[in-house]
């Protein structure tokens, strides 16, 4: 059996618009309209959920947040350089482009949030950048297999799954659509967790 037979539909695109447009009013609802607001994406598909999330909350707030991409590669736990005890970002690459945090309210955006070390490490990356004065987490999915003491503050979607299930999130401008889908551990060969 292939990975696209097996995969179950867990968000169609209508879901996913509706998520979007909730997630986006909350995010204003939090912190007060849209003023001193960056929406920080994780590549790849965070950069574009961030992005989509600027536009509602400029359609909504008539006032457009600042959209970035932060880039918490070197702040891994999973690295060598990491693992060796080296301090991770210094004399490296820009880990967040598109916006000065220092002050602000910074809003990471990724797909899935699955047991929290990527968002770990993307706040680590925020903090080597600047000083914001406020830091918050949006999600599209949830998986809930939290290994570190992080959660979420908005949600697109709760997902429980197994731990050895993958969560694919197609978006239109990476993979030429907008969906959601849960595949089991045999037919995991594609897709993102």
């Amino acid at each position: 059996m292939n990975a696209v037979s097996a995969a179950r539909e867990i968000m169609t695109t209508a879901e996913m618009a509706r998520a979007f447009k909730r997630m986006a009013h909350e995010i204003i609802e939090r912190n007060k309209g849209a003023k001193d607001l960056v929406l920080a994406g994780i590549p790849t598909r965070g950069v574009h959920l961030a992005s989509r999330l600027a536009s509602l909350v400029d359609q909504f707030e008539a006032e457009t947040p600042t959209s970035a991409t932060l880039d918490p590669t070197d702040f891994r736990d999973d690295t060598k350089a990491y693992a060796r005890g080296q301090t991770a970002g210094e004399g490296e690459k820009q880990v967040i482009e598109g916006a000065d945090v220092d002050g602000m309210c910074v809003v990471i955006v990724d797909d899935v949030f699955n047991t929290g070390r990527t968002a770990r490490a993307a706040m680590d990356a925020l903090m080597h950048a600047g000083r914001p004065a406020r830091v918050q987490l949006a999600v599209l999915v949830n998986r809930g297999h939290r290994e570190l003491p992080i959660s979420p503050d908005f949600v697109g979607k709760h997902i429980p799954t197994a731990r050895s299930e993958r969560v694919n999130v197609m978006l239109t401008e990476v993979d030429g659509w907008d969906g959601v889908s849960l595949v089991r551990p045999s037919d995991s060969s594609e897709g993102r967790q």
